[in-house]
């Protein structure tokens, strides 16, 4: 396995972890804890978030990087580009969606519910699917 598959391999692993961690332990718990209200929550989520986006930009930069110097099967690129492209659209498309609400309920609004948080959450189980299924098809290069 060359350096270049190597570095990609373990960087769809990390990216896997972060999704994880972030989005489907520390979010819903979060809200569970004694004294966070609501708009503490959305407070504290925003800044998780942004910072969570940021550092899947950045993994998702060195994955494609990567994977242009291995050169790795279709298969594989199909599978990076999933991640890549629903990254892209969460941060394009659903976040924006969502600051607008959270900036409304910050406020002090009460705006209707939304359904971004579905789609954030849909587009979130797609690349936990096509991480580490990408990531097995370069270890088993």
């Amino acid at each position: 396995m060359s350096a270049s598959t190597m570095l990609a391999t373990a960087v769809l692993f990390v990216w896997l972890g972060m999704v994880l961690a972030i989005s489907f332990m520390e979010t819903p718990l979060k809200f569970r804890a004694p004294g966070v209200t609501v708009q503490l929550g959305l407070g504290i989520g925003r800044l998780v978030f942004r910072a969570l986006n940021a550092a899947e930009l950045v993994l998702a930069s060195v994955l494609v990087i990567a994977l242009v110097v291995a050169t790795p099967p279709a298969r594989v690129v199909t599978g990076a580009a999933v991640a890549v492209v629903v990254l892209a659209a969460q941060v394009a498309l659903v976040r924006p969606v969502l600051s607008r609400r959270s900036d409304r309920v910050l406020a002090g609004e009460s705006p209707p519910r939304s359904r971004a948080h579905y789609w954030y959450v849909g587009l979130e189980l797609v690349k936990v699917v096509a991480l580490p299924v990408t990531g097995v098809m370069l270890m088993h290069l």
